[in-house]
């Protein structure tokens, strides 16, 4: 699933192809579950608004209209690009989303799973609104992470995915930043030394950041906008390569599953 850096990349790719624009309509085959309100109310709703911006909140992507807000999630395979009305792409097969504009050309929502949400709602944080912090924020800073951190007693692991907690995390740069800063997986939050905590966060926001400087990990359906791959898959440490030497210490990396999710570790580098 994207996860923040791969959004962030696909929001900077739609600023510019979607910037002053308007939809002028919107057509679906999706069930009524995946579309919020109804298609036959999200389509009369949608036409004639107006682009104002296109931003993210954690794994969301946030079109603001005018009146409404276009929200979509990507979950597990979706894409999102823009082409003109007669371009034929190779995930067009998949497209369950259109959206008229009104330059002859069209926004494409691509999902092969049909696991991808979308919404237009009059206020976002009616979706967002339990979101926890953005985790590459200059108002999110070590005093505030400690603070968030105090009282938790759950698995790290668990606890970095918990999206209320910090927004954006997903479990490739959730096990990205416990090797980074030499915590296991399973280590209770309430274990962690202040130095511990110190690590973690500093972690977290320098495994995001270089996600973002790499234009997200395509690591299976992730693309930009363009339909190219970004490159952070290349500079993983730890998820994804099971069996290969820690870029640390040389130990071979293991794989574990941690609440129902594959989790990569150096043993060596990351002692529970």
């Amino acid at each position: 699933m994207p996860e923040l850096p791969e959004v962030e990349t696909v929001v900077r790719g739609l600023r510019g192809p979607l910037a002053g624009r308007t939809i002028l309509g919107a057509a679906t085959d999706w069930p009524g579950g995946l579309v919020t309100p109804d298609r036959l109310v999200f389509a009369a709703r949608i036409a004639g608004q107006p682009v104002r911006r296109v931003d993210r909140r954690g794994k969301y992507i946030l079109i603001a209209l005018d009146p409404d807000t276009l929200i979509i999630h990507l979950k597990m395979t979706g894409r999102l690009y823009v082409v003109p009305d007669d371009a034929e792409q190779h995930a067009d097969r998949w497209v369950h989303f259109t959206f008229q504009l009104d330059n002859a050309h069209q926004l494409r929502f691509s999902d092969s799973r049909k696991f991808g949400r979308v919404y237009l709602v009059s206020d976002p944080a009616q979706v967002t609104g339990a979101l926890g912090p953005e985790p590459l924020d200059p108002a999110f800073t070590l005093d505030v992470f400690r603070q968030r951190m105090a009282g938790r007693s759950g698995l790290l692991k668990p606890l970095l995915l918990n999206q209320a907690f910090v927004a954006g995390i997903g479990n490739i740069y959730a096990d990205e930043a416990l090797h980074a800063s030499r915590l296991h997986p399973l280590r209770r939050a309430a274990t962690l030394s202040d130095d511990d905590v110190a690590r973690l966060y500093g972690a977290i926001r320098q495994v995001l950041a270089d996600g973002v400087a790499r234009e997200g990990a395509s690591v299976n359906w992730y693309r930009k906008p363009d339909g190219t791959k970004g490159s952070a898959q290349d500079g993983l440490s730890a998820y994804g390569r099971t069996g290969e030497p820690c870029p640390r210490c040389g130990h071979p990396i293991e794989k574990i599953v941690v609440g129902q999710r594959g989790t990569h570790l150096c043993p060596v580098c990351q002692p529970r």
